[in-house]
């Protein structure tokens, strides 16, 4: 059998505003909404990946355990721009390392995510896969 993340748990103090964010900016597609353990919890995609959220405040306010997830994009710099003109608030702008430009988005919860884009031609053909 083989492993792969696959999803990260978010709480959500407004769970609208949270599944709004991810929707608009990132094309979430909610699959399952539904009550898990006394809480509603909705299942969403997010390309290949997945996010749960718990219809919650978090228990522990702050980054807690999770320090980022990471979203990957084809291109950083759109969605940058995108984010910031809806107001989104950045303390940089986005990174470039020449194999891949990221730039750290804050999200509802103070959750953080990665954004970034891989540049294939500059990373070795053995890693073109983790990133497809």
């Amino acid at each position: 059998m083989s492993h792969h993340v696959h999803h990260v748990h978010l709480f959500a103090t407004d769970i609208q505003k949270s599944l709004n964010f991810y929707q608009n900016y990132f094309d979430g597609e909610i699959v399952l909404d539904l009550e898990v353990a006394g809480a509603r919890n909705v299942f969403m995609k997010v390309g290949n990946g997945r996010i749960h959220f718990y219809d919650q405040a978090p228990k522990n306010p702050g980054p807690g355990s999770i320090h980022h997830f990471g979203i990957q994009t084809d291109d950083v710099e759109r969605d940058y721009n995108r984010l910031k003109s809806e107001g989104i608030g950045f303390t940089k702008s986005v990174v470039d390392l020449a194999y891949m430009k990221y730039i750290m988005v804050p999200a509802p919860d103070n959750v953080l995510i990665e954004l970034f884009e891989v540049n294939k031609a500059v990373i070795p053909p053995e890693y073109h896969d983790y990133f497809a």
